[in-house]
């Protein structure tokens, strides 16, 4: 076996990618090494790309989309045997000693930590995380689906489930791409009357095929109201990171509607006060998930048929798979294939 790696990392903030060569980490205690098969591009990875993260330390080896093997085992590490198929995602770990923890809320941990930006990520073909940070991989999901499913997918699945939407409920997704294709899936695969808000006609065919039941052109009518003809959303899921397209559609919401946000938008969002005090809405946002939420949302993908659309790029051409995905021309994850 050699004793080198490659990685892409960005050596400073709004630098290119760097193809180098690294030795091959071993794990510490607690720790796994991940031989990487997949991982996908993320739009949260412009957080190393440009240096937007708080006490980023740089060189930084970007991705939380990561599918593989485990290829070794730190001391401590019981649970878990080598050549296990396993994904890693955004949630890189937690101290299990904050009082956020001893609830069992590790998500929301003070001391939690990021993978790819407190330490490095999958833009490697190995990568060294906590073993709190793994997912099982069913047999049936191929590599290039597993990796996006750890962030974009874990993301809107764990919404929805916990949304307080019920099978039959008005659920909508407001906007059709990287989270919101999956997202109109989820909720049809839930039972959710689902409603995909989307500018431009053209989205429509795209909208029904991932199960949409109606499709509304926010370009063309106003998507509040139409909302409101079908009784008024129970959920709406913001996954287009535009403050004015979410704020134009909390109208649509119904009585103990909840317009639910998992993609952050730069500028703050416009919303009346009174129309949710009358009908008992709420706005609210969603963190991503632990291992074990990422875990669910890969084996309900697996038994329920939900697929991300994806362009695959060989992890030579880790530059033109980010520009792709930057600059929204992707359709809709990318994700960077590892050599076997």
């Amino acid at each position: 076996m050699s004793t080198k790696m490659k990685v892409a990392q960005i050596s400073k903030p709004g630098a290119d990618f760097e193809l180098v060569e690294r030795d091959i980490p071993e794990p510490g205690p607690g720790q796994v090494r991940v031989k990487v098969e997949a991982c996908g591009v993320c739009h949260s990875d412009v957080f190393v790309k440009e240096g937007l993260w708080p006490g980023l330390q740089y060189p930084r080896v970007p991705g939380h989309e990561i599918a593989g093997r485990l290829d070794a085992l730190g001391a401590g590490v019981t649970s878990w045997k080598k050549g296990d198929r396993v994904g890693v995602g955004w949630h890189g770990g937690h101290d299990f000693v904050c009082d956020q923890c001893r609830r069992g809320d590790f998500a929301m941990c003070v001391n939690r930590k990021v993978t790819g930006i407190d330490y490095d990520g999958g833009y490697a073909e190995y990568v060294i995380v906590p073993a709190e940070t793994l997912a099982a991989i069913p047999d049936q999901l191929p590599a290039e689906e597993a990796g996006p499913f750890m962030c974009a997918g874990v993301t809107v699945f764990n919404a929805l489930r916990h949304s307080g939407a019920c099978p039959g409920d008005v659920v909508a997704v407001q906007g059709i791409g990287g989270l919101g294709h999956l997202g109109v899936q989820y909720a049809r695969k839930m039972g959710f009357e689902t409603v995909a808000l989307g500018r431009g006609k053209d989205i429509e065919p795209l909208a029904k095929k991932l199960g949409a039941h109606h499709f509304i052109d926010s370009s063309a009518v106003d998507a509040a109201a139409e909302l409101q003809k079908l009784g008024g959303a129970r959920v709406i899921l913001a996954t287009a990171p535009s403050a004015k397209a979410i704020s134009d559609v909390v109208g649509g919401l119904g009585i103990n509607g909840n317009l639910l946000i998992p993609a952050a938008p730069n500028d703050p969002l416009t919303v009346s006060v009174f129309p949710l005090i009358m009908g008992r809405r709420q706005v609210s946002g969603w963190y991503s998930g632990t291992a074990r939420d990422s875990q669910d949302t890969l084996e309900f993908s697996s038994l329920s048929d939900v697929h991300p659309m994806t362009e695959k790029f060989p992890f030579s051409r880790v530059g033109d798979a980010y520009q792709r995905m930057h600059t929204g021309k992707v359709v809709f994850r990318a994700v960077l294939m590892m050599e076997s």
